[in-house]
C-alpha cells in the first residue's frame, strides 16, 4: 500500500541497539498504534492518520524508503510523531487545497459534458453560469481558454492521470 499511497506511514520493529530507551515514546502513546482499526486509520490529537504495522508490538520505528517521494513520506511521519508527542500534527500532507478541489470538481464536469457532445461554448456557459457565448464572440472569448483547459484536465484524469492525486502535490516532481 505504501508503494501507491506515500501519505501512509509505515511501522516496524526498532533494531536492536539502535534507539535509546530513555528517549522513547510512552508505552501508552505508542498503544494507540496498536488500536488502529482494520484499515489502518488512527485518529490522533485531532487528526485521521494511516498507519500500516509490519510488527504488531512496539517499540516502533518509521520505514522511510529513500526514492523520491520521500518528503511525502517525511512529511507524514513527522506529522504521526508530532500527535503522538501531544503536539498538534498539522495539515496533512496530501490533502487537497479548497481551489483544487474545485478546478477537480469543474474538470469532470466539463469532461462529462464534452463527452455527451456538448460545445465548447455550451460547457463554458454551463460551468460558469453565464450568457450563452455566440460563435463568433467565443474567439475572443475570456472563457475559452479556461474551458479548454478544464476539458484537457479531465481527459488526463479519465486516461490514468488521477493515481497523481495520491501523490498531491509533489507529482510535478515525480
Amino acid at each position: 500500500m505504501a508503494k501507491v499511497l506515500p501519505s501512509l506511514v509505515t511501522l516496524t520493529r526498532v533494531a536492536e541497539g539502535l534507539a535509546n530507551p530513555s528517549f522513547m515514546i510512552a508505552a501508552n502513546l505508542v498503544a494507540a498504534l496498536s488500536q488502529a482499526d482494520l484499515t489502518g486509520f488512527v485518529d490522533l490529537a485531532g487528526a485521521h492518520m494511516r498507519i500500516d504495522r509490519l510488527e504488531p508490538f512496539g517499540p516502533y520505528a518509521v520505514l522511510l524508503p529513500l526514492d523520491r517521494l520521500f518528503e511525502i513520506r517525511v512529511a507524514a511521519a513527522l506529522r504521526l510523531w508530532r500527535a503522538l508527542n501531544g503536539r498538534r500534527p498539522g495539515s496533512d500532507p496530501g490533502a487537497l487545497t479548497a481551489d483544487r478541489q474545485t478546478r477537480l470538481i469543474l474538470a469532470l464536469r466539463a469532461l462529462d459534458a464534452r463527452l455527451l457532445g456538448t460545445t465548447y461554448p455550451d460547457i463554458a456557459a454551463g460551468l460558469f453560469d453565464a450568457a450563452p457565448i455566440s460563435k463568433r464572440d467565443w474567439i475572443s472569448h475570456e472563457l475559452r481558454d479556461q474551458t479548454g483547459r478544464l476539458v484537457r484536465l479531465g481527459l488526463k484524469l479519465m486516461r490514468g492521470g488521477y493515481r497523481q492525486l495520491l501523490i498531491y502535490p509533489y507529482r510535478r516532481r515525480i
